[in-house]
């Protein structure tokens, strides 16, 4: 009863210190995730059922032996996953205005539906940006090379 009581006061205060952020839903972390265009774990259901991602596989290269073309082509697919970077600029804008209308006292139906609607489509397309990049690198990618990945990230075992 009292482990009851405890855990609903942590619920009670999960916001307390966060009304300080510059945009209050998100941190300063995810912001930056964003703006770089990082996988936040957009790509999980992908990565964890055997499709790779970019970074990971440049980042194992000489474990995983990729030849100077693939190198190349990984590079490229990376080059083209800078689509998720925009999108995260406009997302971050938008929960801006969105905290704005609220922090203003403006927020009603219908200034906020247009935005958080917004929010929502620009997050899915970052998630299909990811995931269509881990799609792809696992066409790159030989069967051997597929588990050594999983084997170097320390999903399969050795």
């Amino acid at each position: 009863m009292a482990l009851g009581l405890i855990c609903r006061a942590d619920d009670i205060r999960q916001y307390a210190g966060q009304q300080g952020r510059e945009i209050k839903a998100l941190s300063d972390s995810e912001i930056a995730g964003y703006l770089e265009g990082r996988g936040m774990g957009f790509a999980k259901a992908a990565e964890l059922n055997g499709y790779p991602g970019p970074d990971h596989v440049l980042e194992l290269a000489t474990q995983l032996g990729l030849s100077p073309q693939q190198r190349a082509t990984v590079e490229r697919l990376k080059r083209s996953m800078k689509k998720a970077n925009r999108l995260g600029y406009w997302l971050a804008r938008d929960e801006r205005r969105l905290d704005l209308l609220f922090a203003e006292g403006q927020a009603n139906d219908e200034n906020i539906t247009p935005l958080v609607q917004r929010i929502g489509s620009l997050e899915a397309e970052i998630r299909l940006v990811h995931l269509r990049a881990h799609i792809e690198m696992r066409r790159i990618l030989s069967a051997d090379q597929l588990k050594k990945y999983e084997q170097a990230r320390g999903y399969a075992e050795n």
